[in-house]
């Protein structure tokens, strides 16, 4: 489904399920992160190769950031970019310069590409890993892609064991 070029509206949404998960009208998006500041939608087109949009979500809810998109449906391509603190010696190293998968996401779009975008921080520079890299990860990485849960069963043919007979599927 593909975004429509206006800035979407984006409502508060359930911090549940976590993941991006289609309702039918639309998306309800729920990441966990118990210490950033500020966690961004990102929203591509169809490939995965170009930035449509970017909505910040708008609700903190059990540590859980969320937000719905009426605008979106399966086949929406996404990932996040989250804010907080860069403080490696405290075990925190939030980028909001590097893309992030969802890590619920149940299908993805592209792959990835190496290169030094992806880290963190600088290779080769001053301090080492405790550097901070500002260079986008987004033309390397996969893409998460919002996927229809409903499985229907109308194209399917009834399935049959080899060598026996068609069963009954009536209760007695």
């Amino acid at each position: 489904m593909a975004i429509s070029a206006t800035r979407p509206h984006i409502a508060e949404g359930l911090p549940f399920p976590l993941g991006a998960t289609w309702d039918g009208l639309g998306v309800n998006f729920a990441l966990f992160s118990a210490h950033a500041a500020k966690v961004e939608l990102c929203l591509f087109d169809d490939t995965g190769e170009r930035e449509l949009h970017r909505v910040e979500l708008p609700e903190f809810t059990d540590e859980v950031w969320h937000g719905y998109l009426s605008d979106a449906g399966p086949g929406t391509v996404y990932g996040y970019r989250v804010h907080g603190p860069y403080a490696p010696e405290a075990g925190h190293r939030f980028n909001p310069h590097k893309l992030l998968l969802d890590p619920y996401a149940k299908a993805l779009v592209g792959s990835l590409r190496w290169g030094p975008e992806l880290f963190g921080y600088t290779l080769g520079a001053t301090g080492d890993d405790l550097s901070y890299d500002e260079r986008d990860s987004a033309p390397l990485v996969p893409k998460c892609r919002v996927v229809d849960p409903a499985f229907t069963w109308v194209a399917i043919a009834r399935l049959r064991m080899r060598g026996s007979a068609p069963s009954s599927t009536k209760c007695t």
